[in-house]
């Protein structure tokens, strides 16, 4: 069974009104996601490429239902998320978090290291004592590459990559099965974007990760992903192996994108 099964995904969003003052038609309705069905099997790494505006990060809001669809179903370890009350939705959590795409905006400026990466653990009560959270947020900090010294310090101390590795580590806080990386080294420099995916490459190996990993970067994405789905207009409109999708695109979009896009060392 996949860890996670999507089927006829649909987010539309709708102008409330026309600019002439009368109630919006279906002309002014935007499908961001448009009938996508997919499945996420434990332990690989799904790319979702696709120009900006293609629907992606639109798509790894809704799995994680920080979105509502429009119609369609979502299913982690079998378990509709569409159906889950609201105290189902909070024990799921644990298993599925986003790393978001803008270090700078991701995390809170009046958050101390230590608070912002604690911050999962004192919500959903995974450790009591003071002393156990601060020796599971040096552990994370550790995971990712930083040091316990920097725990009483502030985002605006720190470079983008080195806050992008907090928030690695804040998502890795409840020891999620699921991670949505959504663009997470597009604005960061390709030096140091390439460090963050090999980060990303280890910490699935160490501790068993699935990724849905969102990129405009056919590089970055055929680097780290197992297979990848590419995204045109709110669908999908091809998805298969890297190998395949890389080597023998089978769809127009696709060919494009690998024709435009420059390679990145990583």
């Amino acid at each position: 069974m996949p860890l996670v099964e999507i089927s006829n995904l649909t987010k539309i969003y709708s102008q409330s009104e026309s600019a002439l003052g009368g109630t919006s038609r279906s002309r002014n309705e935007v499908r961001a996601v448009d009938d996508v069905s997919l499945d996420i099997h434990a332990g690989e790494t799904l790319g979702l490429v696709g120009e900006s505006g293609s629907g992606k990060s639109t798509l790894g809001r809704l799995i994680l239902r920080l979105i509502e669809p429009t119609s369609g179903s979502i299913r982690f370890e079998g378990r509709d998320l569409l159906a889950a009350s609201p105290g189902e939705m909070r024990r799921l959590r644990r298993d599925m978090q986003i790393i978001f795409q803008d270090p700078f905006a991701s995390l809170d400026p009046r958050f101390r290291v230590e608070d912002i990466i604690a911050e999962p653990l004192l919500i959903h009560g995974s450790e009591t004592a003071k002393g156990g959270i601060r020796a599971r947020v040096v552990e994370l900090l550790r995971a990712v590459g930083l040091d316990e010294s920097i725990l009483q310090r502030f985002p605006h101390e720190f470079s983008g990559g080195q806050r992008q590795r907090i928030g690695i580590a804040r998502a890795l806080a409840l020891r999620p099965k699921f991670i949505v990386a959504d663009e997470p080294v597009s604005a960061l420099d390709v030096s140091v974007g390439a460090q963050i995916v090999n980060l990303l490459a280890q910490l699935q190996r160490d501790f068993g990760l699935t990724y849905l990993f969102i990129s405009h970067s056919m590089p970055v994405v055929r680097y780290l992903s197992t297979r990848i789905a590419v995204m045109y207009r709110g669908k999908i409109v091809e998805i298969g192996s890297t190998d395949q999708i890389t080597e023998r695109p089978q769809h127009p979009y696709t060919r494009s994108l690998i024709e435009a896009t420059p390679e990145v060392a990583v």
